[in-house]
């Protein structure tokens, strides 16, 4: 289950069209201290063995950034971690979404809005989210959660950033924030909400695809083809965590509750091959496909730990081979080809091929 998690505000004041808002920037919020350094990760705000690293991102510079549901950033340069909390301007520690967009600005999508991190500074963006009212009340919003969340992000082929928020989905062209349901020109005949989106991938032919979170998400798999949006539940799972693409351009989505599918771009398929592996996290550059394993039932441990399949064989990688006892959340390919595996606890491994090296402070 779910573990749940700059200047001054940019306020977004008027609205130039039907479900757009413009923003509007003040100074880019100064850092009140100097972050906080360390050679290994290190926890400082106080999160329990529950709390995990939720995302990962590697930058144009070769920097890796992590995101966790209870310490904020950190940004390892391959020697240090600085980290990046709300005394740094964050509006919140709990961080579920990372992206780095074509122009280098990383965004920080967190449990109470948006961010953005430019030249060294922290940026608060506000509006997104909780500013078009859904007129629905949902008991998932709690203190881990709120409508303002940013659950995930994707900058497509057009240069869009779209946002998966605890509001609905929304785009940004730029210039101005668009509530994407809301645009009359969208076919949604299933009147589908959108209202969390655990994960988003723009496919190679350029649709975009939405997976749907936990309730008041519960849409399954959402297609938009650029006209019309529509859902899918294969085997009826309505909550999806995961979506990759594989070399092949077959789609992996990996579901809560039914175990994981494929869409070949016709059919879906329920992937059969082995079970109890968790969810497909991460397709490295040799066509490998990660799952970060199963988690124990009342539990924040894995049951074997992690897997990878190269299309016939599955590996598996658990305490013998040095990895961690806690649940995997999130795995990221580095340009030099090494597996970066965040896990509950807050712990990081780097994988290279041969060894597991642990990041993290004990």
């Amino acid at each position: 289950m779910r573990t749940l998690i700059l200047p001054y505000l940019i306020i977004l004041l008027s609205l130039s069209g039907y479900g757009q808002s413009k923003p509007q920037t003040d100074s880019y919020h100064q850092t009140p201290k100097t972050p906080t350094t360390f050679s290994k990760l290190k926890k400082t705000q106080g999160s329990t063995e529950a709390d995990n690293i939720y995302c990962m991102i590697e930058d144009k510079l070769g920097n890796i950034w992590l995101g966790t549901t209870g310490e904020g950033v950190y940004k390892y340069n391959g020697s240090l971690f600085t980290q990046i909390t709300k005394s740094e301007g964050l509006n919140s520690n709990t961080v579920y979404s990372l992206l780095e967009d074509s122009e280098g600005t990383i965004w920080i999508g967190t449990k109470d809005g948006l961010c953005r991190y430019k030249k060294g500074r922290v940026e608060k963006i506000s509006g997104i989210g909780n500013t078009f009212s859904l007129n629905t009340n949902y008991n998932y919003y709690t203190t881990q959660s709120s409508k303002k969340t940013i659950w995930s992000m994707l900058q497509d082929k057009s240069g869009k950033i779209w946002f998966g928020t605890g509001d609905g989905v929304y785009y940004y062209n730029g210039k101005s924030f668009t509530r994407f349901l809301e645009n009359d020109a969208v076919i949604n005949k299933e009147n589908l909400k959108l209202t969390l989106i655990d994960n988003m991938l723009q496919d190679k032919i350029g649709n975009i695809w939405f997976a749907s979170g936990l309730p008041p998400g519960e849409e399954g798999v959402c297609l938009y083809d650029g006209k019309s949006i529509k859902s899918f539940k294969p085997n009826g799972d309505k909550w999806i965590r995961y979506i990759r693409e594989d070399k092949n351009g077959n789609l992996w989505f990996g579901g809560r509750n039914h175990g994981n599918f494929i869409y070949d771009g016709n059919s879906f398929r329920i992937f059969t091959e082995k079970v109890k592996i968790g969810n497909p996290v991460l397709v490295d550059k040799s066509g490998n496909i990660w799952f970060n394993g199963e988690e124990k039932e009342g539990s924040m441990e894995s049951e074997q730990g992690i897997w990878r399949y190269d299309g016939k064989l599955f590996k598996n990688f658990n305490l013998n081979n040095g990895m961690s006892k806690y649940f995997v959340w999130s795995m990221l390919e580095d340009k030099k080809g090494n597996i970066w595996i965040g896990s509950r606890n807050t712990e990081l491994y780097k994988f290279d091929g041969g060894n597991f090296v642990k990041y993290f402070m004990p």
